[in-house]
């Protein structure tokens, strides 16, 4: 897999499997997002926390399994027909690469008719023998594998983690699907409250003028706060829509403006609209 640019999207395939803990002393946070992958679109999900930790010295070699999928849609992507038996194989290649090799389960990709599987092993003895063992169950899917050492666990550090971007439509989705959980269906615009850090005063003069076309109103601009490195608070509020390409199109444009302005955009919250 070569370069490729990383875009955002609500994923299709939004029920995903319970990932057990694999002992690799972290805390999991497993998640998607949307990616162009040599011009065609992918889907990652992968486990976020693993960033905290990585690289695990002690776990240098990447291992991949690529399983070609007998019924992918016409985008690529996984179809709702073929999805409890893509899991039912990753459970399986999981669970015997767990119980053969110290290893921790990166994530996946999903992407032009294929699933592929990520895995860090410390020793990679025998690797293949054991995936084999794991697919001599799924006789009907035909599957590559491959190694490569990455001690620095860059594959996964500058391939599958989600930019700064990606990471913000992340918590975008995150505070959304919080609110539908709550009985919120999203139509009602309401006002939506988000919250910049500044390290002058000055900065945040310049992001003010900067978004005075967005028509926010300021609701708090206090002269200084304990925000550590940022201790110039500013809070602004609009009446908005809450679906994902409304979020994601406001806060993406106020993070890019506090970003020119040596900001810290600390993110959005509003209340439950029930029908």
């Amino acid at each position: 897999m070569g370069l490729f640019d990383k875009l955002f999207g609500k994923k299709a395939e939004d029920e995903q499997p319970e990932i057990k803990s694999v002992n690799s002393g972290h805390e999991e946070d497993w998640d998607f997002y949307f990616s162009n992958v040599d011009d065609i679109k992918g889907s990652f999900y992968l486990d976020l926390g693993l960033s905290k930790i990585a690289p695990v010295r002690d776990k240098p070699n990447l291992v991949w399994i690529s399983v070609t999928m007998n019924s992918s849609r016409e985008d690529g992507l996984s179809s709702n027909e073929e999805y409890d038996i893509l899991i039912a194989i990753e459970d399986r290649l999981r669970d015997f690469i767990l119980q053969n090799h110290r290893s921790v389960f990166a994530g996946r990709l999903t992407t032009d008719g294929r699933r592929d599987f990520y895995f860090y092993l410390d020793d990679s003895t025998v690797y293949d023998k054991c995936i084999s063992e794991a697919m001599v169950a799924f006789p009907s899917y035909n599957y590559d594998i491959g190694l490569k050492e990455d001690p620095e666990w860059r594959f996964f550090l500058d391939f599958m983690y989600p930019n700064l971007g990606q990471v913000r439509c992340i918590y975008n989705r995150r505070v959304i699907d919080n609110l539908e959980k709550n009985g919120d269906q999203l139509t009602k615009a309401r006002p939506v409250n988000h919250w910049i850090y500044f390290k002058s005063e000055n900065d945040r003069t310049n992001f003010l003028a900067k978004i005075e076309h967005l028509k926010f109103d300021i609701i708090n601009e206090d002269e200084k706060s304990a925000s550590g490195d940022f201790p110039f608070k500013l809070q602004i509020s609009r009446i908005d829509n809450v679906d994902i390409e409304s979020v994601d199109e406001y806060v993406l444009a106020l993070w890019e403006f506090a970003n020119e302005c040596n900001g810290d955009y600390d993110g959005w919250e509003t209340s439950v609209e029930r029908e």
